[in-house]
This record gives structure tokens, sequence and C-alpha cells, in this order.
């Protein structure tokens, strides 16, 4: 004979929970994967993107939606759109292990990218593939964490590689070559070298020409105050896409 499921029992898959504790009660909500960040930064509007269902639940994976009369002792109310509000503000976002282990690979590949992208074999000037990067990282005994910023991480990463040498490499920068007239550059000068790791020569004249090193992401931000501050007059060079600072084999 079969057995017939209650009416207050609903069953969900492939959910993200918000959880609060309200009161006594713990009560959650089944919501889409990865709305519920959308919703609190104001990308997504619509509850019913957010929300597989529109039902508050003590207990998502048993399907047990909550009881008015614990919604009232808890919230003071039933109406059940105030109490979703509340807890899609308030309360706990629980990942599933399947958005859990994405997030983890996609953390792993953001940080390896990173680590290849700002990183030369000294000998060659050339970044390393990934995939040499990440046998390297393992060999170090690395650990990349999902939950954690990933241009940090990779930073991190590194200065350990470049500390250990498992593998040559060395931090990659740009050398570049900045052009001005001498009496203009005098007023945005500070600005300009804040974004030079180290200068190397500077030269005043009729010109000044400035020859330093700066991180490749540095160079648009750069490009962009020198047109600005002079008008389009200035000049930005790139002498090198990949060299070693001297002194910086090692952080």
């Amino acid at each position: 004979m079969p057995i017939n499921q209650p009416s207050s029992q609903i069953k969900l898959t492939n959910v993200s929970l918000v959880r609060m504790k309200k009161g006594k009660r713990r009560f959650e909500l089944a919501c889409y994967m990865n709305k519920v960040q959308d919703w609190r930064s104001g990308v997504e509007t619509d509850l019913d993107e957010v929300l597989q269902i529109h039902n508050v639940f003590l207990n998502v994976s048993k399907g047990q939606v909550a009881p008015n009369e614990d919604l009232k002792a808890s919230f003071g109310t039933t109406d059940s759109d105030k109490i979703i509000l509340e807890i899609l503000k308030k309360g706990e976002l629980q990942v599933g292990e399947k958005e859990r282990q994405a997030k983890s690979q996609q953390q792993h590949a953001t940080v390896i990218e990173i680590v290849s992208s700002k990183c030369v074999n000294p000998s060659t000037k050339r970044p390393y593939p990934t995939t040499i990067i990440e046998k390297a990282l393992a060999e170090l005994g690395y650990n990349i964490v999902a939950n954690k910023n990933s241009k940090a991480q990779a930073l991190d990463a590194i200065k350990q590689l470049v500390s250990k040498q498992i593998i040559p490499i060395a931090r990659a920068k740009m050398r570049v070559r900045l052009t001005a007239d001498a009496k203009e550059a005098k007023r945005y000068r500070p600005a300009v070298v804040a974004l030079i790791d180290q200068i190397e020569d500077e030269d005043w004249g009729a010109e000044w020409e400035c020859v330093g090193f700066i991180d490749p992401g540095s160079y648009k931000e750069l490009g962009e105050l020198l047109r600005a501050e002079s008008k389009g007059k200035a000049s930005i060079d790139v002498l090198d896409t990949a060299v070693i600072q001297e002194g910086e084999e090692t952080f």
C-alpha cells in the first residue's frame, strides 16, 4: 500500500539555502544558485528568480514547511512576503556541495591564471603555461582556498614561488619611457611616479624623460593619467614587456 507524503512536505533538489535563526526556531528558504548574491547586490530584483518556491521552511531538505504558529511566534507575523525579505536580507547563505566544488575549481583556475600572467621565466622572459604553474604550486604544497580573495592568494603564491625557485621564475615588469614637456611634468610628476615601481633613469631638459619599471597592470592607468594631465601631449613608450628589475630575483 503506497505511503502518501504529507501535504506540508515539499521535495526540492539543487538548491542554495538561506538560513536564519529567529527566536527558538531555525528557518530556511530554498533559492536558486547564485541568485541570492545577485539580489543582495541589487542586480536581481524579481523574487521569483531568487526563490525556488515561495515558502518558509523549517527544513528544506526534509520538505518541512514552517507552520503559521511558528512564524507568528518568531516573527510576530504570518505575512510570508515580509518574513522572506527579512530572511533574504539577514540570513546566512548555505552553499551546496556541487556549487562549492564549482566555486573551488573556478577560484583555483583564476589564481593560476593570475600567477601565470604576472610571472616570467628569467631566461626566456616569457610567461609559463598555466599547467607548469599549477604543477609548481602543487609541488610547493600551496593550497588555494575558495573563500579568499583570488588576487591576494595569487600574490602570496608568487612570493613563495619566487622565494623557493621550484622552477626558475621572477615577477614580470614592463620597462617604459615617459616623455613630456618639462614645465608641465613638474605639476603631475608625483601622481605619475606613484604608478612606477622603480625609476631607472630620469632627465630634465626642455623635455622630461623618465625610464622605469611598472607592473603591466598599471600600463593603462598610467597612459590615461598622462593623456589627461598633459592634454594628450605626453607619451609613453614600451621598451620591454617582460623584464626583471635589478635586485628582484627574489621577493
